[in-house]
């Protein structure tokens, strides 16, 4: 299997997390490429129409894109439990496309300010987006607390690297005020050695 990767993509380092935390790293040729929205990576296409990473390549089946379903996919591969049975799977799913909600955000910010000319840039437009993540950080510290501190999931996974895009990209519009349990414990779990193993750069 080829896992198309960058090495700053938050949705790639969910599964790259996965990986090391189910010991399957070893199974997968990981393929770095480079792109973005205007100038998409060579490699992908034909893998994934939509050129975006990750996507995994399989032999003889079809390439898997969209992080959850890659996660998805190897979690009942290694049979983890990431995604587990009855009723906290549906919390778990709920989390993980919270976070994914994040970075989806988190993502448009970026590239207005790097792809927009800077005489088209829209400032109300970024302010907005970075007004969802305000409100899914604050979720995060006033719900999804106990959650976040249960049986590890992909949820918390999802989670983290979200948090950790944050300080990647946007660290001057402090997402810990006012989420201090939450900062808390991204401070414990960013000490995780899949999570220290996959800290992103660029």
């Amino acid at each position: 299997m080829k896992l198309f990767h960058s090495p700053s993509s938050p949705y790639v380092r969910k599964v790259m997390v996965l990986l090391h935390e189910t010991e399957q790293l070893a199974d997968v040729e990981v393929v770095s490429v480079t792109g973005n929205p205007l100038s998409p990576a060579d490699p992908l296409v034909g893998k994934n129409p939509l050129t975006k990473v990750p996507a995994l390549e399989r032999a003889d089946e079809p390439t898997l894109f969209d992080s959850r379903v890659i996660c998805a996919f190897f979690d009942a591969r290694a049979q983890a439990g990431f995604y587990p049975d009855g009723a906290r799977r549906w919390e778990v799913m709920t989390l993980e496309a919270l976070a994914d909600g994040i970075v989806d955000a988190a993502l448009l910010m970026t590239y207005e300010a790097r792809l927009r000319p800077e005489d088209k840039q829209w400032d109300s437009w970024t302010d907005a987006q970075w007004t969802k993540i305000e409100r899914a950080c604050a979720a995060l510290n006033q719900r999804w607390m106990a959650h976040l501190s249960g049986p590890l999931d992909m949820g918390q996974i999802a989670a983290a690297c979200a948090l950790g895009y944050l300080d990647l990209r946007h660290a001057d519009r402090g997402w810990r005020t006012g989420n201090e349990a939450l900062a808390e414990w991204y401070a414990g779990f960013e000490s995780r050695p899949s999570m220290a193993a996959t800290r992103p750069t660029g």
